[in-house]
């Protein structure tokens, strides 16, 4: 059974298309991750779902209802912690957890309930009563997800909930989140750390340029390669004339797939090979045609795996990129003034 069902989604920006035919389904109960690069349109998926934007055009719905008819009722049954925690400097945290639960209507003795059970679970006993102020980026995020959880959502909605965080925030909040999804509540996470979708989410997609390029369990889209993966350097730099003749060379042999040129990495080549004993006879080939082996690393695939060969750039490529076109936006902003 789904509880989220998007349709078609469309939303721009200006001349900026966000969203370019957003379709996806999560299942009721799951914890679902949405994995791609900054820029990519994780966190507007996720602020139509919440209501606090309207797309273009597409359909959003949530446990059968018309989340774009009926925004108000969509709000009771989920919970959002945003990418950006911004709360109220001079109130506790204890005092901030109270006009949440009231924003919410708990009547007191509920709300108390609940306020103590969460400060218990995030561990924030030590400091809940301080000034939110004080508070590290770490006390901050427990203290938003806090927030979030007082009103027992049905789906709860993360928006890079661990970035920045030490280890033992994001231990906190990874141990709660999975929890959470084995007591029933559905969870839907964004990030752009690998690490973070494959330990938590049973289910996920990769959202690239405004649209999905992969759904689906993680172990299975790993599966799906086919094989191992292997970077090949033939040279420390290469240029693009000598990476097109080792491909060449490379797609010529039996039990090598998939012969992708990673440009942005010094034009080294990534590729599947259906078994290890694959590797010695690429080495007596590329030897033969007087090309040397500078590094070759052999490694189980990965969700940068499949991210590699859906969209023919690694996820830090993607991430630099987005990097790279901002610095380019400011230092033109500069030059105007």
């Amino acid at each position: 059974m789904y509880l989220i069902e998007l349709k078609e989604l469309v939303k721009s920006y200006g001349p900026v298309k966000a969203l370019k035919g957003l379709s996806l389904t999560i299942p009721k109960g799951c914890l679902y991750g949405l994995l791609g690069p900054n820029g990519a349109g994780k966190s507007t998926t996720l602020r139509i779902i919440c209501t606090l934007l309207s797309p273009d055009s597409g359909q959003v719905y949530f446990g059968g209802l018309d989340v774009l008819r009926f925004p108000g009722l969509t709000r009771k049954k989920l919970g959002y912690v945003a990418q950006e925690v911004s709360i109220d400097k001079i109130l506790t945290g204890r005092e901030l957890l109270r006009l949440q639960g009231d924003l919410y209507h708990l009547v007191p003795g509920k709300r108390e309930k609940r306020i103590a059970e969460l400060i218990e679970r995030l561990d924030m006993g030590e400091w809940i009563d301080r000034r939110c102020g004080t508070f590290s980026g770490g006390m901050r995020r427990r203290l938003d997800l806090a927030s979030g959880l007082l009103h027992q959502p049905e789906l709860l909605i993360l928006d890079e909930p661990t970035v920045g965080l030490d280890i033992e925030s994001r231990s906190v909040i990874w141990a709660l989140l999975r929890e959470l999804q084995a007591q029933g509540t559905t969870i839907l996470l964004s990030s752009h750390y690998l690490e973070e979708v494959e330990a938590l989410a049973n289910q996920m997609a990769i959202i690239d340029d405004g649209r999905v390029i992969a759904e689906g369990i993680p172990s299975d889209l790993k599966q799906q390669l086919g094989g191992d993966r292997v970077t090949l350097r033939v040279r420390e730099f290469s240029d693009e004339n000598e990476s097109e003749k080792v491909r060449q060379l490379l797609e010529g042999l039996e039990g090598v797939r998939e012969v992708l040129v990673n440009r942005a990495q010094g034009f080294c080549l990534n590729f599947v090979v259906d078994n290890e004993n694959v590797l010695p006879r690429l080495r007596d080939e590329l030897k033969s045609a007087q090309f040397n082996v500078f590094a070759l690393a052999h490694s189980q695939p990965s969700l940068d795996d499949v991210y590699l060969q859906a969209t023919g750039r690694t996820l830090m490529d993607a991430e630099l990129e987005v990097a790279g076109i901002r610095d380019v936006k400011l230092e033109t902003k500069r030059a105007m003034r």
